[in-house]
């Protein structure tokens, strides 16, 4: 029973990983640069739900949805401002502009709301029900059907809607994607839009289960997110999903047989070993340049 609880809890853990990879692997599908403030915006949504609760009584699911515009908003200016001038510029100036952005996020948290840890309140509350013996508390499940219910969204978005498809045809080809009508701008603010909603919602979720929320609240699981989509495969919708519950798994396992002092070392271990059998990632496409 004990195994079975941790399978589950690592499930949920990597649910909040996949909900946020999906953020990276979609904007480097997409745009192809890593936006390596997505970590951040994580942040900023937990603070906009816990100041929407604490500050003015509002109803935690109205918070939620509150802190995913807010971080939609967010999204789309960083991405004018600070990678649309860059999209024709080198990989690595895209890369210091972005890790530019994070720590401007982090510091400017720090001067509003400094560095004092505060509690958050759980979105469903600190209630468990028992099945099968087994005390599962409310997170947890919100967590796992939250992460099914955004698969099944963005896997419908992306294969029956007009934008999703877009989408797709700019990912393949942006240049032919433009030539063929599609307004590659529009398309690409639409994608940081999304992946900066859903980190909120994972912000949400991951200050629920580990109520403490400060300015660098999402910079590990920024990093770890990062970790799922490079397992699963960048680019890869599926493989954020399936490589962020991957991790979360082998997280929790190895805190609970291993040591807890050595988990997020045995996490880079295993993404070490996956990326030295298969590039690519677990469901990643090997990409064949001309030249």
């Amino acid at each position: 029973m004990t195994f079975i609880l941790y399978l589950i809890n690592g499930v949920s853990l990597g649910g909040i990983y996949a909900i946020i990879a999906l953020g990276y692997t979609m904007v480097y599908g997409i745009a192809k640069m890593l936006n390596f403030a997505h970590g951040d915006i994580i942040m900023v949504g937990a603070y906009v739900c816990f100041f929407a609760a604490a500050s003015f009584g509002i109803p935690p699911v109205i918070g939620v949805l509150l802190a995913a515009c807010v971080c939609a908003a967010l999204g789309v200016i960083i991405e004018a401002f600070a990678y649309k001038p860059l999209r024709q510029a080198a990989s690595l100036a895209v890369l210091i502009t972005a890790i530019g952005v994070s720590y401007l996020l982090q510091n400017a948290a720090l001067l509003l709301w400094k560095s004092n840890p505060r509690v958050f309140t759980s979105i469903v509350g600190t209630g468990a029900v028992r099945i099968w013996g087994l005390s599962i508390t409310y997170v947890t499940i919100t967590t796992i059907l939250a992460c099914i219910a955004i698969m099944i969204c963005l896997t419908v978005f992306t294969g029956k809607t007009k934008m999703g498809k877009a989408m797709r045809a700019c990912a393949e080809d942006k240049n032919a994607a433009s030539l063929m009508g599609i307004n590659v701008n529009v398309t690409i603010s639409l994608t940081f839009a999304i992946g900066s909603a859903l980190a909120a919602v994972a912000g949400a979720l991951l200050c629920s289960a580990y109520p403490t929320l400060s300015p660098t609240t999402g910079s590990m699981p920024g990093i770890k997110a990062f970790t799922a989509a490079v397992f699963g495969g960048i680019g890869s919708v599926p493989g954020a999903m399936l490589g962020g519950v991957l991790l979360g798994i082998i997280e929790i396992f190895a805190k609970a047989y291993i040591s807890t002092q050595l988990s997020d070392a045995i996490v880079f271990a295993v993404l070490i070993v996956v990326l030295l059998v298969k590039p690519a990632g677990l469901l990643g496409r090997q990409v064949h340049e001309k030249v």
